[in-house]
């Protein structure tokens, strides 16, 4: 039950993270809306985490988790906020809904999981050729969307890779204090670099970017991350990912009809060939019989 409830908590958060990550940073910089969400979710995790009597294991696995986890957060939210500023809100979720067959490769090569048959590859092929179909028509519009594509696929990097390092680690701790333990590590990266290449401090935000802030800074950092690390800990790895068949989907939607963003037949015949091939990747074997 708890396994249900932390991906639908995922599948719900993650499907809406794109449209108010592009809502945050409407009156602000990049940097400036990243850094105050994570310093915001800092304070909220922890102190969460000390209202329910969770502890932070202090032993050497629990430390490669924690850095693992901030690694992770750092890398993947400064390359999807950096990208965020190229495309619209759906591409960020039609592009994570590589993260499957991406986490698949490195749990095959690092984990031993069995994720490279048959009809994986074929499903990885398919997804691959619906990136390249929403790459190469992106750069058509301009240059600066393509850049936004590979930064965005960046983050699916970093986020896949230290997923798999987590698992690897296998510290068995609990969801939110890996999600409060990975804010803490990450914090001073994310000052760090606002302070060097941003510096700036909007004089007013409009109150949606606010409002985005601290839902992502809340719903995302804290309650997205900790249902998150949760099923780190009770699924295997590439299962984790598949929340990703879902969220491209009602992502692309969400931002149609509360952004006004095209769905272009390139984005839908793009979506529709990475959907197609997490179908066949997931599924593919069940699907033959």
């Amino acid at each position: 039950m708890r396994v249900a409830i932390a991906f639908m908590s995922c599948i719900l958060i993650w499907s809406t993270t794109p449209l108010t990550i592009s809502w945050s940073v409407e009156d602000t910089t990049a940097l400036f809306s990243v850094t105050t969400r994570m310093i915001l979710g800092t304070v909220f995790a922890t102190v969460f985490s000390l209202l329910l009597g969770k502890r932070f294991q202090l032993h050497l696995k629990a430390y490669w988790a924690y850095l693992a986890s901030g690694i992770g957060i750092y890398g993947s939210m400064i390359f999807v906020y950096w990208g965020a500023l190229y495309i619209d809100s759906a591409w960020i979720a039609i592009l994570w809904g590589l993260s499957p067959m991406v986490t698949g490769v490195l749990a095959y090569r690092f984990l031993g999981e069995n994720s490279l048959s048959k009809h994986r590859l074929i499903g990885a092929s398919l997804g691959l050729l619906g990136l390249l179909v929403i790459f190469y028509k992106g750069s058509l519009y301009s240059g600066s969307t393509g850049f936004g594509v590979v930064l965005i696929l960046m983050g699916v990097l970093v986020q896949t890779s230290t997923a798999v390092w987590i698992k690897h680690i296998d510290a068995q701790i609990d969801g939110l204090i890996m999600s409060a333990a990975g804010l803490i590590v990450s914090v001073p990266f994310f000052i760090l670099t606002w302070w060097i290449f941003d510096g700036m401090i909007p004089e007013t935000i409009s109150s949606r970017a606010t409002y985005s802030i601290l839902y992502l800074a809340f719903l995302g950092s804290v309650i997205g991350f900790s249902a998150y690390y949760y099923l780190l800990n009770h699924v295997e790895a590439s299962k984790v990912s598949l929340i990703a068949f879902i969220t491209p989907v009602s992502a692309l939607f969400l931002g149609h009809y509360l952004n006004n963003e095209p769905i272009t037949l390139a984005i839908a015949g793009g979506t529709g060939l990475i959907l197609l091939g997490l179908l066949s990747y997931e599924w593919g074997s069940v699907l033959r019989k």
